[in-house]
């Protein structure tokens, strides 16, 4: 691990009560316990940031697929009516 700094914090009672909780149940060391927590808030919090970005590159995505899907379908109706056009003087 990277040089440690040590740091306060203020915690209201209750909740360093449901720390210590847990830190008698499994680790029984309050640093390693605040380490986890916030190495797992700030995993999450990049985790909802990647889903934000999917998320607003979807919608432009669709927005693009969606003009795309436009300017083929009437490509294909002019080539309908064309091909039709051509039968119709066929017969």
């Amino acid at each position: 691990m990277a040089q440690a700094k040590r740091i306060m914090v203020s915690l209201p009672d209750s909740l360093l009560q449901e720390v210590d909780g847990i830190v008698r149940r499994e680790t029984g060391n309050r640093s390693a316990f605040i380490r986890e927590a916030m190495l797992l808030l700030i995993k999450e919090r990049h985790y909802c940031e990647r889903i934000k970005k999917c998320r607003n590159g979807y919608e432009k995505m669709g927005e693009l697929n969606r003009l795309f899907a436009e300017d083929g379908l009437a490509e294909d109706s002019e080539e309908l009516e064309i091909y039709e056009n051509y039968l119709v003087k066929r017969n």
